[in-house]
């Protein structure tokens, strides 16, 4: 795991995650991943996809996760 992801759910985050938050830990991932901090031209679209689908993941599943009987994304 990378170390520089953050968890995104409370209590650890003490509110929701923000996209600005999914987006650095999606791209965080994918730099571990791939083993690129910033890829090649060739490369770009390819990590950019990526990024999105992990961002858009990682959105679904704190939309879904429920924590001590309350959903993480209903803020309550």
């Amino acid at each position: 795991m990378c170390r520089s992801i953050k968890t995104l759910r409370p209590p650890v985050l003490p509110g929701e995650a923000t996209e600005e938050d999914i987006h650095a830990a999606a791209l965080q991932y994918v730099r571990k991943v791939s083993g690129f901090r910033a890829p090649a031209a060739h490369n770009r679209e390819a990590f950019d996809r990526a990024v999105t689908a992990v961002a858009e993941a990682t959105a679904e599943l704190l939309g879904t996760l429920e924590v001590r009987g309350r959903s993480v994304g209903s803020g309550g």
